[in-house]
């Protein structure tokens, strides 16, 4: 059997605040997970941030309004860490370019998520495209979107990136969408892949890759183990490794 690839969502967001640096630093620490699943988002000074929302409210304890309308500067002043336990008081938003620089230092797999479909940020394919060769990780990242014109536009400014279609409900003729698609993978959750488990068989027909979304129970991981998809992205890293480790 190939090897499925552990990703940490949002980092160990299980136990850690998400998207901070400490939820991906102890995903590696406490897993022997390949890579993340994380998004990112675009600030008023055309920074790249990785957070999840639009808007910073659910996960910031003392701000509220969207991602868009705030500075760099002013997204750092902020504290990303309380809302999960005052244990982690203090823990910053990260950004891009921190990210990769982890993910190169400990040569990890990332599979980034652009977050243009309710707020459209001109130019973030081109931006995100740009900081990825910066760091030559070109080969060690799958961008993807729910939003699949962006994934369009990413192969257009460079069809050699990998992209993968995210979706969470089945399409009119779903094997038919992907048949007409140039893309490197589908990124369905998992529910779907129990409700339509053929569709394993017809991906793997159209040469796609299955990364599937989000899997925190110890038998659902288990199921997408033997389904053997490629990826599984969950918030418990350490508990994917665990069921990809048995026997």
């Amino acid at each position: 059997m190939k090897k499925i690839l552990n990703l940490a969502h949002r980092g160990f967001s299980g136990r850690f605040p998400e998207n901070t640096k400490i939820a991906f630093l102890k995903a590696i620490e406490y897993s022997d997970c390949d890579g993340f699943e994380t998004d990112v988002h675009m600030t008023k000074d055309k920074k790249l941030v990785i957070i999840h929302d639009d808007k910073v409210d659910r996960t910031c304890s003392n701000a509220k309004g969207f991602v868009k309308d705030f500075t760099s500067s002013e997204l750092l002043k902020m504290e990303f860490g309380l809302h999960k336990s005052k244990e982690f008081q203090g823990e910053k938003i990260i950004f891009l370019d921190e990210l990769l620089q982890i993910v190169k230092d400990k040569k990890l797999f990332l599979n980034l998520e652009l977050k243009n479909n309710y707020i459209f940020y001109e130019g973030l394919e081109e931006a995100v495209i740009n900081m990825i060769n910066e760091f030559n990780l070109k080969e060690n990242v799958i961008l993807s979107s729910f939003n699949h014109e962006s994934m369009e536009l990413c192969k257009k400014i460079d069809s050699s990136f990998k992209t993968g279609l995210l979706f969470e409900s089945p399409f009119i003729d779903t094997i038919s969408y992907m048949k007409n698609i140039k893309h490197d993978a589908v990124h369905p959750g998992f529910y779907m892949l129990l409700q339509k488990p053929n569709w394993i068989e017809e991906f793997k027909k159209l040469n796609l890759k299955i990364n599937t979304w989000t899997v925190n129970d110890e038998k659902f991981i288990r199921c997408m183990k033997n389904f053997n998809v490629d990826g599984i992205i969950g918030n418990f890293p350490d508990l994917i490794s665990k069921v990809l480790e048995e026997n």
